[in-house]
């Protein structure tokens, strides 16, 4: 299906989406258009990429695997060609997870591939892929979602819309069939050695889930829907899935030396050699979990992207309730929070042209003025360590990894010095902006040190490269002597990273 630039210029009462799922096996692109705040699937395209193949026991992604991945994101952006940025996701799961040099390939990938790559933890990825199955199929009792991916593993238990246990695995079909079943070669040693260590794999979550229990078993994605296709095509089910019908079609694959032989009723070609480490993580799933019947839903990870763009537009964003989540958990100041983020934002929107700031680095600001104190909850001294490793490790749904430690990196350099050396290296944020935002919430922090609502008088700032013009009412500050001093050591912080604070009514006494 085409789009054209007209298409999507016209569809202000329904806007057109997409979503791409970078797996470790196939690119995903699927668009679709918001009506009435349901989704309506216009258009899906798939690109067997077989990324996990190309990571080695380093971690390291080969050039042939970033060859073929680049090659499919230059398909997906001619499809994606009239499409505005913010009505884009994407989203890279388990082998850019893992791969060392994925900023390599995000790098790489920016010159073909307009629109920013989000790489999401294992946990995120979960929690995703039960807001699509959540979405397309409504359950009012408690449930277990599985999704057998190329590298991972996801399996959630959720009641409703609500996610209440996730965990991923990094067990998947491509990396298991790499691991058991080389070059495709089936034995019953081979088979038994994959279900084993998969079992191992899920040992360590088995109790705590089936102690939440579930009234329902989906299982989606393209293993089980391949499974669910050649037991119902061999007549050992009607339908649904069940251990029996599990291991009689291991059985049956055991008539087979390898997996390139199979020729069996439901299997595509492309599914071949995934066959047989798919079936053997399902296998000991069933074992473990001790799950009596299993059904297949067609939808996941693409589905729940696009119904997380479409709460977006609609000014739902789940980031936001897992700021407050963890403004509550943490015991936080809220009306302190408050006003640094207001003041933050004040500052923030007079110098965001000048800095070209966009409305995402604005979110980053403000979630960190809303939580650089969570660290207080270990100790006062050295707040912004423990407030930072806090929000780097943390579950934060909604969040992809960047997003999560740009803001645990605000957070770091909130207060003392500012050491550029331990600033991360970024793929969707410039180092010169993340800079420009730890001064930001610094200068926000700083102004409000007293606590008080009452306090701050109009402030105005200006900016140029690297610099940073504060204006303040000349007779007001002359009566704060604490907060000139501390400014004029705010000056010398910043000189340290090349940025020049400064403050031009500044009592002179304090001026250098």
């Amino acid at each position: 299906m085409n789009f054209t630039r007209s298409d999507l210029e016209q569809a202000d009462q329904h806007p057109y989406i997409a979503a791409v799922d970078l797996g470790s096996n196939s690119f995903h692109l699927v668009v679709a258009r918001i009506i009435d705040g349901d989704i309506q699937l216009l258009h899906r395209e798939k690109q067997k990429v077989q990324l996990a193949q190309g990571l080695n026991e380093h971690f390291v992604l080969s050039e042939e695997a970033i060859e073929r991945g680049l090659k499919a994101l230059s398909q997906f952006a001619d499809t994606l060609a009239p499409f505005k940025p913010e009505s884009v996701r994407v989203i890279a799961t388990f082998t850019l997870r893992r791969a060392k040099n994925a900023a390599t390939f995000i790098r790489r990938a920016k010159s073909i591939f307009p629109f920013p790559i989000e790489i999401i933890s294992g946990q995120e990825e979960a929690r995703i892929i039960y807001q699509g199955v959540a979405h397309f199929e409504h359950f009012n009792d408690k449930r277990l979602v599985i999704d057998i991916g190329g590298g991972s593993t996801e399996f959630v238990i959720g009641c409703g819309q609500e996610p209440l246990s996730l965990s991923s695995r990094n067990i998947g079909c491509v990396s298991y069939g790499m691991d058991y079943f080389s070059q495709g070669r089936i034995s019953e040693k081979r088979f038994n050695r994959a279900i084993l260590h998969a079992e191992q794999e899920l040992e360590h979550i088995a109790n705590n889930f089936k102690n939440i229990g579930w009234q329902q078993v989906l299982g989606t994605s393209g293993t089980v829907k391949a499974v669910r296709d050649i037991i119902v095509a061999l007549g050992f089910s009607s339908d649904s899935i069940e251990l029996c019908h599990l291991e009689t079609l291991k059985s049956y694959l055991l008539q087979y030396n390898n997996c390139s032989e199979l020729i069996i009723p439901g299997l595509n070609e492309d599914r071949k050699l995934l066959i047989c480490s798919g079936l053997a993580i399902l296998i000991a799933a069933f074992k473990q979990l001790q799950i009596q019947q299993l059904h297949y839903i067609d939808a996941a990870l693409r589905e729940g992207i696009l119904y997380e763009m479409s709460d977006r537009l609609q000014h739902v964003d789940i980031r936001q309730q897992s700021v407050a989540s963890m403004q509550r958990r943490y015991d936080i100041d809220i009306a302190q929070a408050n006003r640094v983020s207001r003041t933050a934002l004040t500052l923030f929107n007079q110098v965001n042209t000048h800095w070209q700031l966009q409305q995402e680095h604005a979110n980053a600001l403000e979630w960190a003025a809303n939580l650089f104190e969570v660290g207080l909850h270990i100790n006062s001294s050295s707040v912004q360590k423990h407030s930072a490793y806090i929000l780097q490790n943390a579950n934060l749904p909604g969040f992809n990894q960047e997003q999560q430690l740009l803001v645990a990196t605000l957070v770091r350099f909130h207060r003392r010095k500012i050491r550029a050396e331990e600033i991360p290296n970024f793929s969707l944020f410039q180092l010169p902006q993340v800079v420009n935002l730890i001064v930001l919430l610094r200068l926000a922090i700083l102004l409000n040190q007293k606590r008080r609502d009452d306090f701050l008088p109009e402030i105005s700032i200006s900016a140029s490269e690297q610099q940073l013009q504060l204006h303040i009412e000349p007779d007001w500050l002359q009566q704060q002597s604490l907060l000139a001093a501390y400014l004029q050591s705010e000056q010398k912080q910043l000189r340290k990273v090349a940025f020049h604070l400064e403050c031009p009514n500044l009592p002179l006494p304090h001026q250098e």
